[in-house]
């Protein structure tokens, strides 16, 4: 009699356990919101327009999941998150969901217990000095104030690097972008370091970018990647496939332009299920047929994403690099929709 109440007790337990820790979608879905965790500003990735709008590569990232669950785009709550307060506000429960500059490693997928759903921007550390420095490569930083975010990758990055090159280097420590950039303009540090899109970033709003050098060494991997809580497969599994979607889509073709053509139907299966013609996807992880089309409809494709807000075109001026798709020579790569 014992071991059946011990038993019923392990499962009640595990049940509990079970509804705590699912239910986004629906939490979501209830509040008819999107809270997702961003930047604090970053030029071109996450920042806020003239009038307050919340635009940028990230953004567009939060914006397709609210229009695959929401069916609107606009329906995002944007938190603004720094190196060290994001984690807390995702674990806590106060976003659904990290689209900001974040490094997807070992500990932090495992150790603090998140969910990377995949990488939307491969990137690397790297360095920002002034022109008149007079230096050209990272190794000739030796004896250098270093102006580095606190509670991120690049703390240690830096370290190593300095170690392993037998160079020293004063670090002045930072808590957001904006206070780098500040700190760095005002001289309190020879150089600044930070992901080298950001510094790309960063340096497009200067007032003479062309005084500013980025140092062509890239000193880690930096894989960038929406993230959430661990627990609750079924939303990890929207955001996971909403950012696939947006990959295939580019390397289908289907764009802006013509996204509503090919949702009538087209020869090529994987772009039917894709956008809901064939097949029923969306049922599957609890959304409708029309999930992906909706994610694509908000600002594009990836490609098209990528160019509007940080491409070459624009003064972030990134160019695709390994961002590019598979078949491009990129590391671009979306699963089969099937």
């Amino acid at each position: 009699m014992e071991k059946t109440v011990f038993l019923g007790t392990l499962a009640a337990a595990a049940l509990t356990a079970g509804v705590a820790s699912a239910g986004t979608l629906e939490d979501v879905q209830a509040r008819g919101e999107l809270n997702c965790g961003v930047t604090t500003g970053l030029t071109g990735f996450a920042a806020p327009d003239a009038n307050g709008n919340w635009q940028g590569f990230d953004v567009a990232m939060c914006q397709a999941v609210a229009a695959a669950v929401l069916g609107d785009k606009n329906k995002v709550k944007y938190v603004p998150t720094t190196g060290q307060t994001r984690f807390t506000a995702l674990a806590s429960g106060e976003v659904d969901m990290l689209a900001r500059n974040t490094t997807w490693t070992f500990s932090r997928d495992v150790d603090l217990k998140f969910t990377f759903v995949g990488v939307n921007y491969y990137d690397g550390q790297g360095f920002i000095v002034h022109k008149d420095l007079g230096v050209t490569s990272a190794k000739e930083l030796d004896g250098a104030t270093v102006c580095i975010q606190t509670g991120t990758t690049t703390e240690l990055n830096l370290a190593d690097f300095f170690k392993s090159n037998g160079m020293t280097y004063q670090p002045v420590p930072i808590e957001t972008n904006a206070e780098g950039q500040q700190q760095y303009l005002a001289g309190a540090c020879d150089a600044y370091t930070t992901d080298a899109s950001g510094l790309a970033a960063t340096r497009a709003t200067f007032a003479d970018p062309e005084n500013h050098i980025i140092l062509p060494e890239i000193i880690s991997k930096e894989p960038l990647a929406p993230l959430v809580r661990q627990g609750d497969d079924q939303w990890a599994d929207i955001v996971r496939w909403t950012l696939n979607a947006l990959i295939a889509a580019e390397e289908y073709g289907v764009t802006s332009a013509n996204l509503d053509e090919l949702a009538k139907g087209t020869e090529n299966p994987e772009i039917n299920r894709l956008l809901g013609t064939e097949g029923d996807l969306g049922a599957m992880f609890g959304l409708d047929a029309k999930w992906a089309y909706r994610a694509i409809a908000a600002n594009g494709n990836y490609g098209e994403i990528f160019a509007a807000n940080i491409g070459e075109s624009t003064p972030i001026g990134l160019a695709r690099g390994l961002n590019a798709q598979w078949t491009q020579g990129g590391l671009l790569y979306s699963p089969p929709f099937r």
